[in-house]
């Protein structure tokens, strides 16, 4: 009898310890599916598609350069002026070395590199680190720090 119970103790304890990896593995795999439908998204150029990976809040920051952008509907505005205005164009994105790292069951950090390919052959490229939490409408991108050359 004894040895039933340590055993049925034995089984409950790994699966309460197996339950935050499962969990930390499907918030990863969400996480990275969003980055992916972004990256489709701008190489389709549907701008508005691919902020949907973005909190729609006043409060989403942007950091690029020395530029601090505040709210969603700036942060798009952005990406219209300076890929989708005359004589600008959206390129080619690729995201690569993507890493997440859980922050909790509701927030997430992500880092990786950005790749454009232009028709003039140029290749804009830089570094991201994103902040992502767990909303009622899925995971978004809270915070973005895109630095790029």
């Amino acid at each position: 009898m004894r040895a039933i119970f340590l055993i049925l103790i034995s089984v409950v304890a790994l699966a309460i310890f197996a339950l935050p990896h499962k969990s930390a593995d499907a918030a990863s795999s969400a996480i990275q599916k969003v980055i992916e439908e972004q990256q489709q998204a701008w190489n389709r150029g549907d701008l508005e598609a691919f902020m949907a990976g973005y909190w729609n809040s006043p409060e989403l920051t942007f950091f690029s350069g020395a530029h601090e952008s505040k709210g969603w509907q700036a942060a798009l505005d952005r990406y219209k002026k300076t890929y989708q205005s005359a004589g600008h164009e959206m390129g080619r994105l690729e995201f690569s070395n993507l890493r997440i790292e859980m922050l909790g069951p509701k927030a997430a950090f992500a880092r990786g590199e950005f790749h454009l390919t232009m028709s003039d052959r140029k290749t804009p490229h830089g570094l991201f680190t994103l902040i992502f939490r767990k909303l009622p409408d899925g995971w978004k991108i809270v915070h973005d720090h895109s630095a790029g050359e």
